[in-house]
Order: structure tokens, then C-alpha cells, then sequence
């Protein structure tokens, strides 16, 4: 509980048992100044992994689900859907890219009336070889096209991010893949509602390599998701959600 708002966290990992658990421990270990536990719910969804993912992520004190079908999206889905009811939910990779402490700014933005917190990698200090140089460079095009087509400053597409969950139904959240995290973006701008972005640290991943700019496949397929995304969100639109969500977070 944060400020008087329950806070879920998804964490997705496919082969992250040297991670997994020093994230699912410090997530756990995050209290307020008042000495109470931050975070009340943690679960940790097992895209396919052929190591000990699943059960250091347990041992560690996460609920675990599994989804054999591999996909970021995919399995930010299905711990979604295994998620207890919480105010807010918290997004984190499971690979120790992300100081686990700025959670707390992040959950901050949204006490202070935020629809959506995206910690920015871009803003904040990045530690030498956090990011592959296609990765920044993919960040860097994706965030001017989304000011280009839809007028909104953004300076990255970082994974580590936090949203109301009332906010979060509304989005109709799709993408199986690569995709999701502009998806989600987009979507929050094409309902007008309150993004903010706020420096964060990136860190080298202690163990294992990136599944996206650690090899060609995933920089490949990362491009093509993100890319496609932000064409089927230009087409789409979002008038008529628009509309109906001013009017829900208009009731008293």
C-alpha cells in the first residue's frame, strides 16, 4: 500500500533464474516511511523458460504463473489476469535492469494524479552498456514518432511503469508481443489521460543477455512490433473511448 493505494506488481521472465529473485526480493523489501510494506501483491509470469526461473521467483516470495507461449505482451497478460484486485500495478523487468527504489517515484506520480508513470531511461543515468546502441537508437525513433502523430513529448518507451488499474481496463491493452509498451502509450494518449515521465536509472543486466538488443532476432522483431503498433494506433484512434472514460472518471 502506497499513500492509500494497493499496488500489484507484474514482472514478466523467460530464463531469468539468476535475476528473478534479487527483483522479486527488493520489489518486497520496499516500505514507507511509516515502516509499512509498499507493495501487496507480486506475480511473476514464466514465458517459457528451460531454467529455474519459476521456482526462485516462489522462493523469493512472488506468486508464479506460467505461459508457454512466448511474448512480452503475452505474458504481461497472464500475470495481469492473475494479479489480485490493486489500485495500481507495477510494471518491472525481471533481469535487474531496473533500481527497484524508484518504484517509489513511480507510485508517487500516481498518488499526485497521474493516469500513467513511464520511467524514462533517457532522463535518467544509464549505466555503460545498459542499453545496445539499436536500442537506444529504436527509443529514440519511436518517441518522435508518437510526437510527430499524436503531439505528445516522450523520450522513451522504458518498461519499468506504473498505471492505475481503472486506466489500465480502458486500454484493451492487445499486443502479445513487442508491441505492448507503446500500446500502452499511445492508447493513454489517445484517451487523454495524464502521462508522465520520470527519470530513471538503467543498469547493466547482472546475468544472462537481453532478449532484445542482446541478439538480431530481437532487434529485428522489437522493430517491427513497435513500429506496427504505432501504424494500426494512428489508423484506429480512440474517440469513442475517449469520451467514455472522461465520463466514468467525471462520476463522483
Amino acid at each position: 500500500m502506497y499513500k492509500g493505494l494497493s499496488v500489484g506488481v507484474v514482472i514478466p521472465a523467460c530464463n531469468e533464474e539468476d535475476n528473478v529473485g534479487a527483483v522479486v526480493g527488493a520489489l518486497l523489501d520496499l516500505h514507507t516511511d511509516a515502516g509499512s510494506r509498499v507493495v501487496d501483491d507480486v506475480v511473476v509470469c514464466d514465458n517459457g523458460s528451460t531454467d529455474g526461473t519459476a521456482h526462485c521467483a516462489r522462493a523469493a516470495g512472488a506468486r508464479v504463473v506460467v505461459e508457454e507461449t512466448r511474448g512480452y505482451g503475452m505474458a504481461c497478460l497472464t500475470a495481469l489476469a492473475a494479479l489480485d484486485p490493486v489500485d495500481v500495478v507495477l510494471f518491472v523487468d525481471g533481469d535487474q535492469s531496473c533500481d527497484v527504489l524508484q518504484a517509489l517515484d513511480l507510485l508517487e506520480a500516481i498518488a499526485d494524479g497521474a493516469d500513467l508513470a513511464i520511467g524514462s531511461r533517457a532522463l535518467g543515468w544509464m549505466e555503460p552498456g545498459a542499453l545496445s546502441m539499436p536500442q537506444i537508437f529504436g527509443n529514440r525513433v519511436a518517441s518522435l514518432l508518437i510526437r510527430l502523430l499524436w503531439g505528445q513529448v516522450v523520450t522513451d518507451l522504458g518498461p519499468f511503469r506504473a498505471i492505475r488499474t481503472d486506466a489500465l481496463r480502458w486500454l484493451d491493452m492487445r499486443d502479445i508481443a513487442y508491441g505492448w509498451t507503446v500500446e500502452m502509450q499511445v492508447k493513454v494518449i489517445q484517451l487523454n489521460l495524464r502521462l508522465v515521465e520520470i527519470p530513471v536509472n538503467t543498469l547493466r543486466r547482472r546475468f544472462g543477455f537481453s532478449k532484445v538488443g542482446g541478439t538480431l532476432k530481437g532487434v529485428i522483431g522489437a522493430s517491427i512490433g513497435i513500429l506496427g503498433m504505432i501504424a494500426r494506433l494512428r489508423c484506429r484512434g480512440a474517440e469513442r473511448g475517449k469520451t467514455s472514460y472522461n465520463k466514468e472518471k467525471e462520476r463522483p
